[in-house]
């Protein structure tokens, strides 16, 4: 809707064009696809078409061959049958008397004689392999011309839709998420794909059979062919109604696994939680809870299924009893037919009637790919309403870097609703440095884009030297830019190479010199590798201070008249922002430039400062002039001096500042804030809990580990794993035991469905055979007697069918839901580190339960199932087959390697291709995901070129693959069409030799030789079930990997050692350590601190020096590398691991709530046990909770939503505090859990924790040093060891690190 009201507010001149648009764009008409064919893709499809018709009429022109050879046979036995009698003889091809008189029947017509069989055979097996070769050479054609011709399209369309997509404005990119762009661009652009590639040409092959099928049926008989007609529309109805009930079931399957799927999901992202409140077995029991509705949903869908399969195989056994029964009187009683046209009819039909089953599902092909171009096509046509890549506007000749905003009224496309901007206007000096402050969402950072022309304003206009900026060449205009923001985005190659992305051809001498200028050249110096240092993916390689100063360099080295500073320190610690402050000092000389601060000292010696409210510039002026004003800028300066007396320059209104957002909804991002600034802020909140802020030994500053930052040395161990040797079967079978006696029903549905087609083969011959009978009535009885035995077996498949269905899937489920459970369990047992590994992200875990398990399943049920089918039809046609006769069996056998060679082709081409297809895909797609993730970085450096370039080298690659992939396909497919035509000729051919000579009954040759062909199809069957199989044992190694794994620190009950009076004594003697995913960053170098039963600790220190660390150790979520954590006087290791966190309560910075009643998320405090109501309100109370549950309408069993997003953060701080009072601990750890809190909520929170402090040991972590200046002892720590200790007033005296953090009154954070 959005995007066609933009379009109304610029084109609303020609809104009658429009609204014409509009309802073409509603779907795209299939013809439509092809819009990007050249007129040589074209002739290819159209020649291609073509071929794929004649291929399609091959089929049913066998069959008129097999018509006559039918009709030659039965002339033939008839003679011999004749002949027998010794008194008669063949003369002149009519049977005459050996008396000469001729020979003549009841109804005086003469018998014909002289059939000479093998020179009719040998003409036949001519007709065979002509056809054969024909269908060949036509099938080659019909694949090669339509998937090149549609390589070449998508490749087309590739390259047209990504360099649209880069030409867009930013407000387009507000509106559209950037990973759904990022899966247009793979999927959907391959859904097109495949809607105009082979499946055409096979969808109008299997049409031109069905047409052609019906032709020879009604040019056969007209009479039988409406018949088998009027039947088939039950086998039609079977299948749709099969396919919707399947649908329906797999969606209602899938949600009930998505609520179990969620309870994973959230017990692994808050796995730090669940494992200190020793909540491993409770969160096990409510995953299976959920999964119990899953399993009831899949096991419906196995018998549903059973029953379909059951009633589509029934009516086909009937269909085949009726028409048999009916054409036999054609053929005897009124002569209309003969037993040739009777079988020319019956398979016409039936051909005609499989081929147009098969032909749907290209249709859904066509269907999806529609609706994917629907998406890719509207981008492609939609105008871009600020291009880039457009050479019009003037470039000025000099700039003096002049701005002025000028009644500029502006709201971001995706919010119309909210007004950003209002009425602002003022003035930029050049040369001035100014500086904008003002409450968050007051419309500080939009200035920002607005000045870079990422969007225009709705009313109003920015001029640059008195030009209206619309009038410039935005390329140009954006080349005078430079800008640094809050969180630089630097993209995934070398350090020289991001700074040389400022401007293009500069110098290695002008890079060092950018380099220098940002205060950057001294750390790019002291790594390895120098400036070909590889930055990471997004940068996770460097750490937030280094990531600044090259975002600085690289925006210094276009030489900017224009400097814009979008908080360019607000996320650096202090020593960081001082090296980075200092350089953005120096630059600033001689430029125009727009800082935005939020912390004061950084904007005190701006030349102008403007205060923004409510998106007007309410005032400017200097600091002091500001100061008298009492306006804006006066509030913001006491409110940050207000906090607290000893932290002069924290933070201008940062605790406000995420509750601005919540409201306004306007983040310094402009409006991706969905996107980027909430991942950014969640990061960094995880991260600090985990303490994941790593010094970096350079800048001591901190690493900001991003989910995508994997390092060289993870990849190499991945591949190894994926490689992985499959898991034993018998191993998967062991937990499929309990459901033998399922297994077992199933196994003998199956065999008794193999033994179907078996049967089906010689009751067919037996048919054929009564044709030669001379005596009619023997012949009516004969026919009848079969009619009557193919209904029967139509009876017992249908049971079979169903039983085979809903065994399967019982057991199949039943092992799904164990390996989930036991899966979920395994996890569980880890010790946290393995949680750090990306490769074991919550996503990933999650993933991993839902799809390996039902994986797994697949290598066992339904494939074991499929396995016994198969093997029990191959073994019954074979018996068949030899016992009536043998060479014949032999000369078919040499053709079954073939036909099943040319069934595992065709399996296996249509899933290889789509994975390889990926796999060079994934060049491009990084490409394109990176460009996209960071457009406006890239905007601003006006680099979109480059990138669309780089995308289209790295398409060159997959497109000459697919060309050259066309030609193998289209070999293999046309081999896989044309062996079964083969087949046909050499086994008849001798097949009529073998009745000549030996006297072979010729029933027993159609018996031998469709026993042996319907075994080879289901030979091909099963192999193409083999893809599924080999996946399932993967799936099933990597489980079974994880199954045994051996978790580095038990969470056995039974391990390591308890006591009965736990007094909470904590020693720490020279631990160090690091984390298991960085290896190459030492956190604790040597800690030695020690606290009494009952004493309260408390850590100081900047960020990453540790502090964290120190109380992971304790919980024992790692161990330490070196040294020892003591707890009372009992190494930790030695400890049993529940016994030692059952005695500890943590209260953290970011609190995880889980998605159940406030009372549930207390009580989860203790999970030995059912917490009593009455404790939850005593614990309540004690946290200072109790007023605010009360106050709520469902007091105790309100809801706190997911992660607790229903409550405020003080609010979830305090049920965090409850939760630990609950477990009544002994030692109380306390990881900056004031932090987050506004000062009104923090004086609560800091009431309750003193409270909670009483008469335990305590650990506290702080970020503010007023909270605890009354501890027993103070830490301070850097860079991982403590560098001095002891009571506030010893420090103070001291006149030490400590002094001087409480006199400058940094914040510490």
């Amino acid at each position: 809707m959005k995007k066609s009201k933009q379009h109304d507010l610029s084109d609303a001149d020609n809104t009658g064009k429009d609204d014409k648009e509009k309802e073409k764009t509603l779907s795209v008409g299939y013809f439509q696809l092809f819009r990007f064919a050249t007129w040589r893709d074209k002739l290819m499809m159209v020649v291609g078409s073509l071929c794929a018709l004649i291929h399609g009429s091959a089929s049913p022109l066998m069959l008129l061959v097999y018509g006559m050879m039918t009709n030659t046979f039965v002339a033939y036995e008839l003679e011999v049958q004749e002949l027998k009698d010794p008194n008669k003889e063949c003369i002149n091809n009519t049977i005459h008397w050996t008396n000469g008189s001729i020979y003549e029947t009841t109804e005086n017509t003469t018998v014909s004689c002289g059939v000479n069989i093998e020179a009719q055979m040998t003409m036949f097996a001519y007709y065979y392999i002509g056809i054969g070769l024909g269908v060949l050479i036509v099938s080659y054609f019909q694949i090669v011309f339509w998937v090149s011709a549609a390589a070449r399209q998508t490749h087309k369309i590739r390259k047209t839709y990504f360099r649209k997509v880069m030409q867009m404005e930013i407000g387009w990119f507000d509106c559209n998420s950037v990973g759904e762009l990022n899966t247009r661009i793979s999927d959907d652009i391959n859904k097109i794909n495949n809607a105009i590639a082979d499946q055409v040409s096979i969808f109008i092959e299997r049409i031109s059979t069905f047409v052609f099928g019906f032709m020879v049926g009604f040019i056969g008989g007209w009479k039988l062919t409406l018949v088998v007609i009027a039947v088939s529309p039950l086998i039609g109805i079977a299948a749709g109604l099969m396919a919707m009930a399947v649908a329906r079931l797999t969606g209602r399957e899938l949600t009930a696994y998505a609520k179990a799927g969620a309870v994973a999901d959230e017990v692994l992202s808050s796995i730090r939680t669940v494992a200190a409140f020793g909540g491993e077995e409770k969160e096990a029991e409510r995953y299976d809870r959920n999964l119990i509705e899953a399993q009831n949903w899949g096991v419906k869908k196995g018998s549903i299924i059973g029953v379909f399969q059951g009633y589509l195989w029934c009516i086909i056994f009937l269909c085949y009893a009726l028409a048999f029964w009916y054409g036999s009187k054609l053929v005897i009683d009124t002569k209309e037919l003969t037993p040739g046209s009777l079988i020319q009819v019956f398979f016409g039909v039936l051909m005609a009637a499989m081929n147009l089953g098969q032909a749907s599902p290209c249709l859904e092909a066509f269907a999806s790919g529609r609706a994917a171009a629907k998406n890719i096509f509207e981008t492609i046509d939609r105008e871009p309403e600020i291009n880039c890549f457009s050479d019009d506007g003037h470039k000025l000749d000099k700039v003096k870097g002049d701005l002025e905003f000028h009644n500029i009224t502006f709201f971001y496309p995706s919010r119309p609703d909210v007004k950003i901007l209002d009425n602002l206007s003022m003035q930029i000096k050049a040369g001035e440095t100014t500086a904008f402050v003002g409450p968050s969402g007051s419309g500080k950072s939009t200035t920002i884009q607005l000045i870079q022309r990422f969007y225009d304003p709705q009313e109003g206009m920015v001029s640059l030297d008195g030009h209206d900026i619309r009038t410039l060449n935005i390329q140009w205009l954006r080349s005078l830019i430079g800008i640094v923001e809050q969180e630089p985005v630097l993209f995934a190659t070398t350090i020289a190479e991001n700074i040389r992305y400022g401007r293009p051809g500069v110098t290695t001498e002008e890079i060092i010199q950018a380099a220098k200028e940002a205060n950057a050249y001294n750390f790019i110096m002291a790594l390895p590798q120098k400036f070909d240092t590889l930055v990471g993916e997004g940068g996770g390689q460097m750490s937030g201070g280094q990531k600044q100063r090259i975002a600085i360099a690289r925006a210094l080295i276009r030489n900017p008249r224009i400097l814009l500073l979008d908080m360019a320190t607000s996320a650096l610690d202090n020593e960081s922002e001082a090296v980075v402050q200092e350089a953005l000092d120096n630059v600033r000389a001689g430029r125009t430039t727009i800082s935005i601060a939020h912390r004061l000292s950084t904007i005190r010696n701006a030349d102008v400062i403007v205060g923004f409210e409510h998106g007007c510039a309410v005032e400017r002026g200097t600091h002091s002039e500001l100061l008298e004003k009492q306006g804006v800028y006066f509030t913001l300066v006491t409110l940050q001096n207000q906090g607290s007396s000893n932290t002069a320059n924290e933070v201008i209104t940062e605790p406000n500042e995420d509750e601005f957002d919540l409201k306004v909804g306007n983040s310094r991002h402009g409006s991706c804030r969905s996107t980027k600034s909430r991942r950014s802020v969640r990061l960094r909140s995880r991260s600090q809990l985990s303490s994941d802020f790593v010094p970096d030994a350079l800048s001591g500053s901190f690493m900001i580990p991003s989910d995508l930052q994997i390092t060289s040395k993870d990849v190499t161990e991945d591949d190894p794993e994926e490689n992985e040797e499959s898991a034993p079967v018998a191993r998967i079978l062991k937990y499929n035991q309990p459901e033998w006696p399922y297994m077992l029903l199933g196994s003998l549905g199956a065999a008794v469905n193999g033994s179907v087609n078996p049967v089906y083969a010689v009751l067919f011959s037996q048919i054929l055979g009564t044709f030669a009978i001379q005596d009619l009535n023997q012949q009516r009885k004969e026919i009848n007697g079969i009619c009557i035995l193919f209904c029967i077996v139509a009876v017992i498949s249908f049971f079979s069918q169903f039983l085979q269905g809903y065994a399967f899937a019982k057991s199949g489920e039943l092992l799904t839901r164990r390996l989930r459970k036991v899966g979920f369990q395994a996890m569980l047992r880890q010790e946290i580190g393995w949680f750090d590994d990306p490769r074991n992200s919550p996503g990933a875990l999650t993933t991993r339960l839902a799809t390996d398990a039902s994986m797994v399943q697949g290598a066992t049920g339904s494939q074991i199932g499929m396995i016994v089918n198969s093997l029990t039809n191959i073994g019954a046609s074979f018996i068949i087959a030899f016992y009536f006769s043998w060479k014949l069996t032999l000369v078919i056998m040499c053709f079954l390697p073939l036909i099943g060679l040319s069934g595992m082709f065709q399996a296996k081409m249509l899933t290889g291709f789509a994975n390889e297809d990926k796999k060079s895909m994934e060049a491009a797609g990084q490409v394109s995901s990176e460009a996209l993730g960071n457009i406006r970085t890239i905007a601003g450096l006006a680099k979109e070129r480059s990138f669309v370039e780089s995308y289209e080298q790295k398409l060159e690659l997959p497109y000459k693959s697919a060309k050259k992939r066309a030609n193998i396909y289209g070999l293999c497919f046309g081999f896989a069409q044309c062996v079964i035509f083969m087949a046909y000729a050499a086994s008849f051919r001798y097949g009529g030799y073998l009745v000549r000579v030996e006297g072979l009954p010729y029933m027993l040759v159609f018996r031998v030789i469709s026993a042996v062909v319907i075994s080879g199809t289901a030979l091909g069957r099963a192999s193409s079930f083999t893809p599924d199989y080999a996946k399932a044992k993967i799936a099933a190694a990597q489980f079974f990997r994880l199954l045994d794994r051996v978790p580095k620190i038990s969470i056995n009950h039974t391990d390591g050692k308890k006591w009965e009076m736990f007094k909470g004594k904590i020693e720490f003697l020279n631990c160090k350590f690091t984390y298991p995913t960085r290896p190459d960053i030492q956190v604790l170098s040597g800690l030695v601190v020690s606290v009494k039963p009952g004493q309260t600790l408390a850590f100081v220190g900047s960020s990453g020096c540790g502090k964290s660390t120190s109380v992971q150790l304790l919980e024992r979520f790692y161990d330490p590398d070196e040294g020892q954590v003591l707890i009372d006087d009992h190494p930790s290791h030695t400890v049993n691991v529940p016994f030692l966190r059952s005695q500890i309560g943590i209260v953290s910075q970011e609190p995880v709530l889980f998605d159940c009643s406030i009372a549930e998320n207390i009580q989860y405090g203790d999970n030995t046990r059912t917490v009593a109501m009455e404790e939850v309100v005593e614990a309540a109370k004690k946290a200072h909770l109790h007023d605010f549950v009360m106050g709520l309408p469902n007091k105790y069993e309100t809801q706190v939503g997911a992660q607790g997003s229903q409550l405020s953060r003080g609010q979830k701080q305090r049920i965090a505090i409850a939760r630990a009072i609950v477990r009544n601990p002994k030692i109380l750890l306390l990881d900056e859990a004031t932090s987050a809190l506004d000062t009104e909520s923090e004086q609560t929170v800091q009431s309750a924790l003193d409270e909670a402090r009483k008469g335990r040991t305590c650990i506290v972590i702080a970020h503010r040093l007023s909270t605890i200046q009354n501890a027993d002892i103070i830490a301070v720590m850097s860079q991982g060891v403590v560098i001095e200790q002891g009571t506030h007033d010893k420090l103070m005296a001291k006149k030490g690190a400590y002094y001087k953090l409480v006199t400058t009154g940094a914040p510490i954070s």
